[in-house]
C-alpha cells in the first residue's frame, strides 16, 4: 500500500520541477513606464508598501508611515505632511501589500497610485508583469522613510525631470538579464551591489537618447547612483518568480518581503496567500553612536532578489560584498548557496547562477536563504543607519509547506 504522505511529495517535487522550468525561459523586459492605478485599477486613497500586509493602523512602522504622508502630498490628497500624517491615523488612507498588486517597492517606500513605475513583463511568454518605483538615489529618497518636505521635493524631482530623461532613452525596451549577467560578471550581486549594471544601464540609456541624456543634473544623478539598476532588477526578479504562481502543488516561492513589523513569503500553489513571521533586525553594522534599538525590523520587498537565488545568495561571486557583510553571515551561508537554489537560466550568459528556491528545499535543510539588507532607523529620523545580512525564520517556509500538504 502506498504512503499517502510519500505519494504528496512525489507529486510536490514533480510541480516544483515544472516551476523551475517554468522560471528558466523568462525573459524580463523594461518596456515603459505605468501607474498602480492604470495597471491595477489601485483606487486614489490605498498606498502599496513592502512585505506582508499590516494587522492594523496602529502597527505600522513609523518610517512607512512616513514614506505614505510624503506620498499623499506627492499625490494631492493632502495639503502638508501634518494632514497626511492625521489621515492615515484616521484610516482614510488604505496600506496594503505591495506585491499583491504586482508591485515592488524597496526598503520604507510606499507606492502612490499615479506614481510613474518601471513597466517589466516577460517578453518570452506575457505571462507576468511587476512594476517598481523609480530607484530614488542617494539623498532624500523616499525608500528611506523620512517625513520631510525635503522628500516630497525629491520624489517630485525624481518623477519629472529623471523620469523624462529614461523615457527619451528608453526607446522600445531594454532586455534587463543583461546587464544583471554582465554586472554579476563584474563583481555584482544584483542586491547589495549593483554598481556594474548601473554603469551598464545608464551608458545605454545615454547612447540611445539623441545628443546623449540632455538634463546635466540628471546625468549627474544618474552617473552617482550606483543602485539605479537594483529596482529594476527587484520587479524583473519579481516577474521570473510570477511565472510559477499557480502551478498546484508547487512549493516555488513566488513572493518574499518584509515590511518592518513582520516578515512573509507566498509559493505557487498557494498564490495570494502570506505565511508570515516576526521580522528581526539584520545583523550589521548601524551608524558610531546609535543604540541597537533603533534598529528597525527586516523590511523591504528586495528580499525577491535572494528568494530568486542573487544578492547575498551569490555573494561568493562578489568580492566586494564579502568585503563589507562576510563579517555577518552564518557560517553555513556557502552550504545554503549550494543547497537551495535551483535551475540554471538559459538567459544569463556571461555569469550563469542557479535560480530559484521552493519552500520545500528550505524545510529540507534547515535554513533559508540569506538576504543583504539596509538598516532603516526605527524612529523614522535618520533614514537609513546601516546594512546587513537578515536570515529569515524558518516558520513562513514551514508554514507554506504545511498548508501545501494540507490541499486536499
Amino acid at each position: 500500500m502506498k504512503n499517502p504522505a510519500s505519494h504528496q511529495s512525489v507529486i510536490q517535487q514533480k510541480a516544483d520541477i515544472f516551476a523551475f522550468d517554468r522560471l528558466s525561459v523568462v525573459q524580463p523586459f523594461w518596456t515603459g513606464f505605468d501607474t498602480a492605478s492604470n495597471h491595477a485599477g489601485l483606487d486614489e486613497n490605498v498606498f502599496l508598501h513592502a512585505g506582508p500586509a499590516f494587522s492594523s493602523v496602529a502597527s505600522v512602522c513609523k518610517p512607512i508611515l512616513n514614506s505614505a504622508a510624503v506620498g499623499a502630498v506627492f499625490e494631492g490628497i493632502a495639503t502638508d505632511l501634518d494632514q497626511a500624517m492625521n489621515m492615515l491615523m484616521a484610516g482614510e488612507i488604505e496600506l496594503r501589500p505591495a506585491q499583491d498588486y504586482g508591485v515592488v517597492t524597496p526598503l520604507a517606500g510606499v507606492v502612490t497610485p499615479h506614481m510613474p513605475l518601471h513597466y517589466v513583463y516577460d517578453g518570452n511568454h506575457g505571462r507576468t508583469v511587476c512594476l517598481t518605483p523609480i530607484n530614488g538615489g542617494n539623498g532624500a529618497a523616499m525608500r528611506l522613510g523620512q517625513c520631510s518636505d525635503a522628500a516630497v521635493a525629491h520624489m517630485r524631482w525624481i518623477n519629472g525631470p529623471v523620469l523624462d530623461c529614461l523615457e527619451a532613452g528608453l526607446g522600445e525596451g531594454l532586455e534587463l538579464i543583461q546587464f544583471a549577467s554582465a554586472g554579476l560578471a563584474d563583481g555584482d550581486d544584483c542586491h547589495g551591489r549593483t554598481i556594474a549594471a548601473t554603469k551598464f544601464l545608464v551608458n545605454e540609456i545615454d547612447s540611445r537618447s539623441k545628443g546623449g541624456i540632455a538634463n546635466d543634473e540628471v546625468r549627474t544623478f544618474l552617473n552617482q547612483s550606483p543602485s539605479m539598476f537594483l529596482n529594476l532588477w527587484m520587479a524583473a526578479s519579481k516577474c521570473i518568480m510570477m511565472a510559477a504562481s499557480g502551478i498546484n502543488e508547487s512549493s516555488m516561492i513566488t513572493a518574499m518581503g518584509s515590511n518592518g513589523v513582520d516578515v512573509g513569503l507566498q509559493v505557487a500553489g498557494l498564490p495570494g496567500i502570506w505565511f508570515t513571521a516576526p521580522a528581526a533586525p539584520p545583523n550589521g553594522q548601524i551608524a558610531d553612536g546609535l543604540d541597537e534599538t533603533r534598529k528597525l525590523g527586516a523590511i523591504g520587498d528586495s528580499a525577491v532578489v535572494e528568494a530568486l537565488g542573487l544578492g547575498a545568495m551569490n555573494i561568493t561571486q562578489s568580492p566586494e560584498q564579502m568585503k563589507v557583510l562576510g563579517n555577518f553571515l552564518p557560517a553555513d551561508f556557502v552550504d545554503r548557496i549550494t543547497a537551495l537554489r535551483g535551475c540554471k537560466h538559459f538567459d544569463f550568459t556571461l555569469a550563469k547562477p542557479p535560480i530559484g528556491i521552493t519552500a520545500r528545499s528550505v524545510h529540507d535543510y534547515g535554513a533559508g536563504m540569506v538576504v543583504a539588507l539596509g538598516i532603516i532607523d526605527s524612529a523614522g529620523e535618520l533614514g537609513r543607519i546601516g546594512g546587513g545580512i537578515f536570515d529569515p525564520p524558518l516558520v513562513p517556509f514551514n508554514s507554506a509547506l504545511a498548508a501545501l500538504n494540507n490541499i486536499k
